[in-house]
């Protein structure tokens, strides 16, 4: 199949949005979607999951040195007290909630809701080294490594 053919509009046409054309009186379709997205991120919720949790949100970066791992997550449209960090048997977790305004609004593509993101980074992170930062919806972890695992490296030459 042409990946093409999914996307709407060429690179050589414009797309305007008519809101209006969009609004859920007008579009009963567009309503029953969103209502089928509200069911179901309700419904896994129920088991400490959520529809982002699958896609991978939030989007993160993975980098490593010699002496530490470093996590970048993008967080827009949050602060610093609406996420918790957790480094438990090598698994770092970021976890949250996003809400947004009720501001009379009658169409939105934005998100909100509580995420969870997992990710494994080992046993050789010192835990109370561990630091984090977040400035400009941008959340970053730095887990250095124990010393005895940056000995364990060990470079390889190519002939």
């Amino acid at each position: 199949m042409n990946m093409k053919s999914l996307v709407p509009w060429g690179k050589s046409r414009n797309v305007s949005v008519n809101t209006n054309r969009y609004s859920e009186d007008a579009s009963p379709f567009l309503a029953l979607h969103r209502e089928m997205n509200r069911v179901f991120d309700d419904f896994l919720s129920d088991f400490g999951t959520s529809m982002r949790t699958g896609s991978g949100w939030p989007h993160i970066e993975l980098s490593e040195t010699e002496d530490k791992l470093n996590v970048v997550a993008e967080l827009p449209g949050l602060e610093e007290r609406d996420v918790d960090i957790r480094l438990q048997d090598g698994l770092l977790t970021l976890k949250g909630h996003k809400k947004v305004e009720e501001n009379g609004r009658f169409y939105s593509e934005r998100w909100e809701g509580a995420f969870e993101r997992t990710i494994p980074v080992g046993q050789d992170v010192d835990p109370d080294k561990v630091n984090a930062s977040f400035k400009s919806g941008v959340l970053t972890v730095q887990l250095p490594k124990k010393p005895e695992a940056q000995r364990q490296v060990k470079r390889i030459s190519i002939n």
